[in-house]
Order: structure tokens, then sequence, then C-alpha cells
């Protein structure tokens, strides 16, 4: 380490009799001093990024885990339609499946309990403005009020 390094530097000058007493030696402890204290520093620092790194580790992991969470419910709920519904029900414009919660990325979702089936389902705030929509997993109407905040009409 480079304290170490430092300590074999100021035993290497106390081996050679370097005097306080010259202007020399007076100025070659003070660089020492300095290496001392600046070596000190470094070790804290190096010490306190491999602690930071640590917690972006154990961070970056947990936000994998509520990532994969929330990304699998989308698939829960759509997994399987496509082979469940006819040929009519699959050119249903207001059908939502995976490939439609790509378009949801920058848009308000909200979840919303189907009547009929009870199934929890995530949809996007899009939807909730149009005012309707089947259910994807038991295609019973859902039907939403929704009103606009004054401040967000504005904006």
């Amino acid at each position: 380490m480079l304290s170490d390094k430092v300590s074999y530097l100021k035993g290497l000058m106390d081996g050679l009799d370097i005097s306080d007493a010259t202007k020399e030696g007076r100025i070659l402890r003070v660089i020492a001093d300095i290496l001392e204290e600046m070596a000190g520093s470094i070790e804290d620092v190096a010490e306190e990024v491999d602690e930071g790194v640590e917690l972006v580790d154990i961070i970056d992991k947990d936000l994998d885990d509520v990532e994969e969470d929330l990304y699998d419910f989308d698939e829960d709920v759509t997994e399987g339609l496509e082979e469940k519904l006819s040929p009519a029900e699959k050119d249903d414009p207001d059908l939502v499946t995976d490939a439609d919660y790509d378009d949801f990325d920058e848009e308000q979702m909200y979840e919303c309990c189907c009547t009929n089936c009870g199934n929890t389902i995530c949809i996007s705030e899009s939807i909730v403005k149009e005012g309707s929509m089947k259910c994807p997993n038991c295609n019973a109407l859902l039907e939403f009020n929704y009103v606009e905040d004054d401040d967000e009409a504005d904006k």
C-alpha cells in the first residue's frame, strides 16, 4: 500500500541519519510528512469508493429484481392470450398484447381490477381516457371515468 511505501521512505531517511538541523533535512522531513498525509487521505478515499461501489451493486441488484417483478407482470397478464383468441378477437383494435406495452413506456400507467374475473391488469392513461376496453383475461367490458385535472390540462 501507499502508506507502507511512505513508511519505508521515512525509515530510509532515519537510517541515513538525515538530520533536521540542515535545511535539506528539514525539507525532506516535511516532504515525507506530506507524503504520509496524502497516502492516508488517498487510502481513505479508496475505501469510501469501494464501499460506494458495493452499495451501488446492491441497489442495482435490487432494481433488477423490481424491474423483473414489474415487467413479468406484463407477461403474466398476456401469457397464453394469443392462443386463446379467435381470429376475430385477434383483430380487435382494443385488445392489449405484449407488443402494445412498448408504446406505454412514457405514459402514466394504472392498475385496474376486472369486476368480472377479479384479475388485476395494468393499463395506460390513453386507454383510461378512451373510457373502456375489454378485459384481456375474460373479455368483459371494462369502463373508466377519467376526469382530467385542470393543472394537467394547462400543460
